[in-house]
Parts: C-alpha cells; sequence; structure tokens
C-alpha cells in the first residue's frame, strides 16, 4: 500500500506541475482574474495534497498495519478530486453550481488529515 500512495503522490504531483503551467500560460489571457484566482486555488491545494500522499506512503513503511494511515490516503485524494477537480471544472466552465461539491473535498482532506495524526499517534 506504501507504494501506491507514494506513486499516487508523484502523479498527482506531476499534475500539479502540468496544471498550474497550463494556467499561468494558457488560462491568463483566457480566464477572468476572480475564474483564474479559483483555478489557482485548484492547484495549490491540488500541490499539497500530493505531497500528503507522498507522506502517507513513508508513513505507511513505518506502521503498514494503520488502517486510520491507509484511509487518510483515500481521502487526500478523494478531497484532490472533489475540490480541487471542482474547482478546475468550474473556473473552465463558469458553472456556480460546482462550486457545491468543492466543500465535500474540503470535508475529505480535513478528515484526512485528522485521520493521518490519529494513526501516526495510535500506530504500533
Amino acid at each position: 500500500m506504501s507504494r501506491t500512495f507514494i506513486m499516487l503522490g508523484a502523479i498527482n504531483a506531476f499534475l500539479c506541475v502540468a496544471f498550474g503551467a497550463f494556467g499561468a500560460h494558457g488560462l491568463k489571457q483566457r480566464l477572468a482574474a476572480d475564474m483564474l484566482a479559483v483555478y489557482q486555488t485548484g492547484v495549490q491545494y491540488h500541490f499539497y495534497h500530493a505531497l500528503g500522499l507522498v507522506l502517507v506512503g513513508l508513513m505507511l513503511l513505518h506502521f503498514p498495519a494503520s488502517k486510520p494511515i491507509v484511509l487518510s490516503g483515500w481521502l487526500m485524494l478523494a478531497g484532490i478530486v472533489l475540490f480541487s477537480v471542482s474547482l478546475y471544472a468550474l473556473s473552465l466552465t463558469g458553472i456556480r453550481g460546482l462550486g457545491a461539491i468543492t466543500p465535500l473535498g474540503g470535508v475529505a482532506f480535513l478528515s484526512g488529515w485528522a485521520l493521518l495524526a490519529y494513526g501516526a499517534w495510535t500506530a504500533k
């Protein structure tokens, strides 16, 4: 499972660089400033949680039986999809209803970090 989360983190970090470059170079002239800021927020949180996935993978090298740490990784991945991808879609399409999904991703992020802390505290 450790290898899975390190790989997922690396793939997501790669995507963050690609999406960030696309936003900086490809969208700067095409999006309004407020929508570009929404897009950049998606990239920023995506990157934080790509690193979080790598951290989960590294922690699982030390605590391979920790179910809370494993669940924290899946929640971070879910948060990336729900939070960051919804912000990408919102900024690119202008469909404001997509913003209703974003808080679910935020809850997944918060839950993931809380479970990571709990898993680190209780791991044997």
